[in-house]
């Protein structure tokens, strides 16, 4: 290790946002020898982590938290040398613009702490374009030059909840640098804890490939719920399908599901539609199918109703409240898009459950498994948490529909 990097590694690095990915991301450099700050304007959420308590669910967390020795947790922005911003990127519903505010502010904030020559680096995914057209602004209105006063690097993170752990040590990393010098001190550092391939390019070429990689994804998951959709109509085995269209060698199509769910692959799509209108023809359709297919699920949901004469009085339980299976994570998730379509249809009938969301999310939320199965007639599987897989026998007697294809009882239901 060169003495340049021992010097940037003892210097203390500070993580905005402590969330999903600010969070991993803060413990893993501590736990890997840098002294680091987590930032979070929520003081709950901070006296919570000082108390030494993690504030969601994920694989290993726990056990990164105490290896984190050398990490404190505040509300107050300090003075540090390398800054990691780590907030929330959502969209505009109207425009399908990014909103920059979260991550605007959280740079302004810096400013009014940091000293010359700080590395800022923007972990949040970005539409192309957005550090040149607001991080860089909000920097120069602080005084800043932007390259010599300031560094700005984009390493835009690529985990999943439920292997946040694993891929933070071993998925490659690409960062974009506003010079070759910051991209260097980045990579070093990023090198302390990542054992992937750490490759360095431009700051606009950065953000553009993470917004197409979730992009890609979303492409890919709407082909397959549309070809739900098709062999619905035609009552055809869309799986049977699919799985005998994959024994081609090129061939490697997805599973069908009830909806895109999470902060990335249902939200980082919409930054090229909202900025390309007339070129993202096919990534719109693609957005489009998959935030119609809740609403298709429901559909789904009433022709059983009525098809067992159950319309209007039949029991109908969600199971799944969270976006994928075995994590607690609620952005974005299918169940709370279908929830806000199903009141007028299902209205006070409806029951949900989830076995690692905890807390109460929805009206109808039963938290014990038994009392869930007894209060509905049709069980409607949203997510296919290890939990449902090892207590299928528990649905035996009820209707079923099976959004996930993990269900192999008798006269199951399907997408």
């Amino acid at each position: 290790m060169t003495g340049e990097t021992m010097k940037l590694i003892m210097e203390e690095i500070c993580v905005i946002g402590m969330g999903y990915i600010g969070l991993p991301t803060a413990l893993m450099l501590a736990a890997n020898g840098n002294p680091v700050v987590g930032v979070d304007i929520n003081a709950g959420l901070v006296e919570t982590l000082n108390n030494g308590h993690v504030t969601f669910q994920e694989d290993g967390l726990e056990e990164l938290f105490c290896k984190a020795s050398d990490i404190r947790f505040t509300t107050a922005y300090p003075s540090a040398n390398v800054y990691i911003v780590a907030v929330p990127t959502p969209f505009d519903n109207d425009t399908k613009k990014i909103d920059p505010t979260h991550v605007v502010s959280a740079v302004s904030s810096i400013m009014d702490v940091c000293p010359k020559g700080t590395i800022v680096i923007i972990e949040s995914t970005v539409a192309p374009g957005t550090i040149e057209k607001h991080i860089c602004p909000a920097i120069r209105q602080r005084g800043f030059t932007v390259g010599s006063d300031i560094h700005l690097a984009h390493a835009p993170e690529r985990i999943i909840p439920g292997r946040m752990i694993k891929e933070l040590r071993e998925n490659a990393r690409v960062v974009g640098a506003d010079l070759p010098e910051t991209g260097e001190k980045v990579r070093e550092l990023y090198s302390t804890f990542c054992n992937g391939s750490i490759v360095l390019t431009d700051i606009r070429t950065a953000e553009m490939t993470k917004v197409v990689e979730n992009t890609y994804r979303d492409v890919n998951i709407a082909y397959a719920n549309e070809l739900a959709k098709i062999c619905r109509q035609d009552e055809l085995n869309v799986y049977e399908i699919i799985k005998l269209a994959n024994m081609h060698p090129r061939v490697n199509i997805l599973q069908p599901g009830p909806g895109v769910g999470g902060h990335c692959i249902s939200v980082d799509p919409w930054f090229l539609v909202g900025d390309y209108p007339g070129l993202s023809l096919l990534i719109h359709e693609a957005r489009k199918v998959n935030d119609s297919m809740p609403g298709f699920v429901l559909r789904r949901v009433l022709d059983i109703l009525e098809k067992h004469g159950m319309a209007g009085s039949g029991r109908v339980g969600f199971y799944g409240l969270s976006y994928k299976e075995d994590v607690d994570d609620l952005r974005e998730s299918p169940t709370l898009q279908l929830y806000g379509l199903m009141r007028l249809h299902l209205g006070g009938n409806a029951k949900f459950y989830d076995p690692i969301c905890r807390q109460d999310a929805v009206s109808g939320q039963v938290q014990d498994f038994d009392d869930f199965i007894d209060a509905c007639d049709l069980i409607v599987i949203m997510v296919g948490h290890e939990h449902i897989k090892e207590n299928m026998g528990s649905l035996k007697g009820k209707i079923v529909l099976d959004t996930r294809n993990i269900c192999m009882l008798d006269g199951v239901y399907r997408l």
